[in-house]
């Protein structure tokens, strides 16, 4: 049994991981940089220690060191969080031969999903239809072009090894593609260290839908509904919310099924998410599973009653999944906007530096997962999302305003954040209505939209500014002239007349 967790990760997930290992009784070990000396997750753990360096090499990626730091604080098992080495297959395996629990999948389900090729293959002979585009390595750009124009234009240059959004390039002819191939293979070994391209189909106006999984060692699999992730920039998730208001009951006993075929095809264990893409003609395409805690989480949690870190441990510790898929209830709605520490105006530029107060929202269906508090700094060394902000509600309508209401009371200063963003993006028309697809920042223009809210709420309070001091001078003249009637020789006294 799982007695001392080390939590290779920092933040507001390290954060999270502790709250549930102090629950079960578990010894949470943290782990810290030069950056986190005083941060929360290293004040809340039971114990914790130096890592390294502020850059994430020689820190949060520094495999040798944390194995070095679990083994000799006695931990049983390393909890990677999200980021960093969650979904790094030689870490996972490090772990295995230094016999410490890694609380995810094997190293070998790992490589497997973090291959889009090869788990593209998979996925084909398991029967999930996958996105149109090359089943085998794109070498060359000769290769490339074949294949682009095989499927035709638009397509995406992705690489195999890609994350997060990240070496994506789309492409609308051949003279793009030339051009863009060189550009992403370098990208790709500069992000991952290896390159390896695939084509892919570009499919306009998509709606990006996942499934939360959870399987364990004794081969038990079980969905936990789906999130909606539609709402991005430049393939990063903003907002997220369970249930989509395009899924059925129908379409999600059928999609989930394909899956959990997709990740028995892979012989999964523990949490993981499969992605897929909606088209309008409501057909989905597999895209990837994530093999990890995913960072919306909570959202799945709000909506099943469920604690998903739990859930993790118990699978590591070889426990049976203690409920069937038709024990599972959706519960109402849930929305997930993530704060993050950015200047919106600025091409969403990262802002750091010190958090001079913090105030977090609160009230009935409002969870806020955060480190922040007032007098914190946040580094430049590490992603820019400082906050998960939550809302829960009986229907989608209540989950909205709730969420609403939490953001104007989510008040942070000294950095700029997405907050107004999010505030323009819930208060409109098409979100409410459910008019969700990738790329609905632009579709509906939101950052114009979000520059005359601005401009309009800055013109409010300079009214309310001018009216509270016409109002102040009313009462003042109300009280002179008062007086005055009192005392008639009051400005010959006043002046010395």
């Amino acid at each position: 049994m799982i007695k001392k967790i080390l939590i290779a990760n920092r933040g507001e997930i390290a954060l999270r991981i502790i709250r549930t290992c102090n629950v079960l009784n578990i010894k949470p070990v943290s782990i810290y940089s030069d950056e986190d000396v005083n941060s929360l997750h290293v004040k809340k753990s039971h114990e914790s220690y130096y890592v390294g360096s502020a850059s994430p090499a020689q820190s949060y990626l520094n495999q040798n060191k944390i194995i070095e730091i679990a083994l000799s604080s006695g931990a049983d098992a390393i909890h990677p969080g999200y980021g960093f080495l969650s979904e790094n297959s030689d870490f996972a395996e490090l772990c295995e031969k230094n016999n410490l629990i890694f609380i995810g999948p094997t190293s070998n389900s790992l490589q497997l999903c973090g291959d889009k090729m090869q788990c593209k293959k998979i996925m084909r002979d398991a029967h999930v239809p996958t996105v149109p585009g090359s089943f085998d390595l794109v070498k060359n750009v000769e290769t490339a072009l074949d294949n682009a124009n095989s499927i035709g234009y638009p397509v995406l240059l992705k690489s195999v090894f890609g994350g997060g959004g990240r070496g994506i390039r789309l492409v609308n002819n051949d003279d793009e593609l030339r051009n863009a191939f060189d550009l992403a293979t370098k990208e790709s070994i500069t992000a991952f260290g290896k390159s390896a391209l695939l084509v892919e189909k570009f499919l306009p106006k998509i709606r990006h839908i996942e499934f939360q999984l959870a399987r364990d060692k004794q081969g038990n699999t079980v969905h936990i509904f789906e999130r909606e992730c539609s709402i991005q920039r430049r393939h990063q998730k903003l907002i997220e919310l369970s249930p989509s208001p395009v899924v059925s009951q129908k379409v999600r006993d059928e999609v989930g099924q394909l899956a959990i075929n997709a990740v028995e095809a892979v012989e999964y264990s523990n949490l993981g998410t499969a992605e897929f893409l909606r088209l309008d003609d409501g057909t989905f395409y597999f895209i990837e599973i994530n093999a990890r805690l995913q960072v919306e989480h909570p959202v799945t949690e709000l909506v099943s009653g469920l604690d998903l870190v739990k859930l993790q441990i118990d699978i590591a510790n070889g426990e049976t999944i203690p409920f069937k898929q038709s024990d599972l209830k959706l519960n109402g709605c849930a929305i997930e906007c993530r704060i993050n520490a950015e200047n919106t105006f600025l091409d969403f530029a990262p802002s750091t530096g010190l958090v001079n107060d913090v105030v977090l929202p609160s009230g009935p269906g409002i969870r806020t997962d955060t480190y922040l508090y007032t007098q914190c700094t946040v580094s430049p060394f590490y992603d820019s999302l400082i906050a998960k902000l939550n809302s829960w509600g009986s229907d989608f309508d209540q989950a909205r305003k709730r969420m609403v209401n939490a953001l104007i009371d989510f008040h942070i200063r000294g950095i700029d954040t997405s907050i107004s963003l999010y505030k323009t993006i819930l208060t409109s028309d098409e979100f409410i209505n459910g008019d969700l697809s990738t790329d609905f920042l632009d579709r509906f223009d939101i950052l114009n939209r979000l520059e005359d809210n601005i401009k309009n709420e800055i013109a409010s309070k300079q009214d309310i500014a001018l009216a509270a001091a016409s109002l102040h001078s009313m009462l003042y003249n109300s009280k002179i002239s008062k007086y005055h009637k009192q005392n008639t020789n009051w400005d010959h006294q006043m002046y010395g007349l």
